[in-house]
């Protein structure tokens, strides 16, 4: 798929019908809805990207949460796993406020990107190996056109492998020296992009320690010493 804007790539994942599994089970959540969320009209449909154009730094995650972006319809908007990213972002200067609530709360991103490995809310969070490939034209479209792109945060496996096969370097490097997804670990692209890789801030690694505040705070001040801004 060929795409001139950002804009014509998110008009396409809103519209996107390619995964009948994903869109049934999205729909189903939008219909009976969380209790506390029982006044809300869920978004329900794929969830585009959310960003500035002109982003150094990509956040990569994996996919909407059923009750967070499939509700707001923004890239980790909404849940718990949305307010560690944001509170991240604008400490170090890429958003303009520290929270994310809905599509219309003023929220702009400075010189970031957020996308994920698939745009619809899977079922126990796992989308297949199947569903992912099909989104990917998607994710290939928007770093086709992210150019300025210098830094690259994925989180958490699967976001780390999808994005490493989409922008072509699992196939362009031996499986030696393709970089391993480790929280923390940073690596220099033989194009000069940083990729760093964290665990993702879900509640199941935030509420059990595997991630603390002091171990995601310094992945995003990695990125912004990176970026040397």
């Amino acid at each position: 798929m060929t795409f001139r804007s950002l804009a014509a790539v998110n008009r396409a994942i809103v519209s996107c019908e390619r995964c009948p599994r994903l869109r049934a089970y999205c729909r189903r959540v939008a219909r009976e809805k969380k209790r506390e969320f029982r006044a809300w009209e869920y978004w329900g449909e794929p969830v585009p990207g959310f960003g500035d154009p002109r982003a150094r730094l990509l956040i990569v995650g994996l996919a909407p949460g059923a009750h967070g972006s499939n509700r707001t319809g923004r890239m980790f908007t909404g849940d718990s796993s949305g307010t560690w990213l944001y509170e991240a972002l604008h400490r170090f200067g890429f958003a303009s406020r520290p929270e994310a609530v809905s599509r219309d709360d003023g929220l702009e991103l400075r010189g970031c990107y957020v996308v994920a490995a698939a745009r619809c809310a899977p079922p126990a969070n796992k989308p297949s190996p199947s569903e992912l490939e099909r989104c990917r034209p998607y994710l290939a479209a928007e770093l086709r056109l992210l150019g300025r792109v210098r830094v690259v945060v994925t989180l958490g496996r699967v976001a780390h492998e999808t994005w490493l096969r989409t922008a072509g370097w699992w196939a362009a490097l031996a499986p030696r020296e393709r970089p391993r997804f480790t929280h923390g670990a940073m690596t220099r692209l033989p194009d000069g992009t940083t990729l760093i890789s964290s665990y993702h801030p879900s509640r199941q690694n935030t509420n059990t320690g595997k991630l603390t505040r002091a171990m995601w705070h310094a992945v995003f001040r990695h990125a912004r010493e990176t970026l040397g801004e």
